[in-house]
């Protein structure tokens, strides 16, 4: 009698994280619900939205104040308050976008999910940097070094926090590998297009193309990526869908608050990215006259601008991770890399960062070769992101 009725008892898999979860059996997790109305209260839309009216508020207040708090370098004091309050409010603010952002992709599924993420986050990225170029005329290698140090904190960074910490947990995690190879040949080409080739060409004097090579450079950069989102979206989608062998630890808290339409997450995006342009044109002058004030070095900088734009994706990956979600978080931190580099930049690093970037390019080769991870690869790679923090001070 006992063994007919185990024989009824439907077979669990002993990857079923929920099926093994007795707690979870017990005590069934909440769903989350969707409201397709939109409809939120004036109180409610103040207290999930408060981060847009700081962001708003700190704009109106330094746009009415004109240059005044920021351009007094004579108060360091007075310096590194604006710093960190307009660095506070458009962190708080970009974390909103790609929060906005997360809403939407949840909507729409994998791949799609995780491109709006990451061009959202590039969006943020190219605001950010483009408004310090405008000001910052005192470092005219911003750009190629924001770009590097997105390649170090996102490669070695972040890959290495999240292969650490999702190892620590789960001992091994699998991926896609033809979505990470995906990734990394095409991350790989437009590195050393962008970033090396330009030391070894003898057109023009120093690390710099001539106009036939740039333009070569925007072509095939523009092209190749439009291409990448071609095979990632429509052609070879799978590429980038994690295995269904794979049990995800569902988050049982993934969202805390209720999904809106679609519509008002759109909406909220947009005017969040607004308030990110509002603040990175301020932001953009205690960063440059703090560097200049304390004798930091310009590539710190960039870093910092990097490591601003990589925060809200750096805190989705890492979740993923924990989450044995690695698939998404290999598409989101190899996609704001990607997403990067696409945007071509002539100029080469130099000196201890180059053999750091070709062999940080290496590692991940062999990060990414198997379809599995655990915490050595994790280890190694963020042992290359000690040495970037380290070359940003001792060169």
């Amino acid at each position: 009698m006992a063994k007919k009725l185990l024989q009824e008892i439907p077979s669990i898999r002993l990857h079923d994280a929920d099926a093994l979860d007795m707690l979870a059996l017990m005590f069934p997790r909440k769903e989350f619900k969707a409201d397709p109305t939109g409809v939120i209260g004036s109180r409610g839309f103040i207290r999930v939205e408060f981060a847009l009216i700081v962001s708003l508020g700190t704009a109106a207040i330094f746009f009415g104040a004109g240059s005044q708090l920021v351009e007094d370098v004579t108060h360091p004091l007075l310096l590194a308050i604006m710093f960190v309050w307009l660095f506070g409010a458009v962190l708080w603010s970009a974390i909103s976008v790609v929060r906005h952002a997360d809403c939407i992709a949840i909507k729409l599924g994998e791949p799609y999910g995780t491109l709006i993420l990451t061009l959202s986050a590039i969006s943020i990225e190219v605001m950010t940097i483009s408004a310090a170029m405008l000001h910052g005329a005192n470092n005219p290698t911003l750009a190629r070094d924001a770009m590097f140090a997105v390649i170090m904190i996102a490669l070695n960074g972040l890959v290495g926090l999240s292969l650490l910490l999702g190892g620590l947990r789960h001992r091994e995690q699998q991926y896609n590998l033809q979505g990470a190879n995906a990734y990394l040949n095409t991350i790989m080409v437009l590195a050393v297009l962008g970033l090396i080739l330009p030391n070894f060409t003898t057109s023009m004097s120093g690390p710099r193309f001539s106009w036939p090579q740039e333009i070569f450079l925007v072509v095939t950069s523009l092209g190749l990526y439009a291409i990448f989102l071609l095979i990632q979206t429509m052609r070879h989608s799978q590429y980038f869908i994690g295995s269904q062998d794979v049990a995800a630890v569902p988050n049982r808290e993934h969202h805390p608050r209720q999904m809106r339409s679609t519509a008002f997450h759109s909406v909220m995006l947009f005017v969040y990215l607004i308030a990110v342009v509002l603040l990175a044109e301020k932001f953009a002058i205690p960063l440059d006259n703090g560097i200049e004030r304390f004798g930091m070095p310009q590539a710190l900088g960039g870093a910092i601008i990097a490591a601003l734009v990589l925060s809200p994706e750096a805190l989705s990956g890492i979740h993923a991770t924990l989450g044995n979600q690695l698939q998404r978080s290999v598409n989101i931190l190899l996609g704001s890399v990607l997403a990067t580099i696409g945007r071509p930049v002539a100029l080469g690093v130099q000196g201890g960062n180059f053999p750091l970037l070709l062999l940080t390019l290496a590692v991940s080769v062999v990060t990414f070769s198997s379809g599995r991870t655990n915490i050595l690869q994790g280890c190694i790679h963020l042992l290359l992101f000690t040495v970037f923090l380290l070359l940003i001070f001792f060169p």
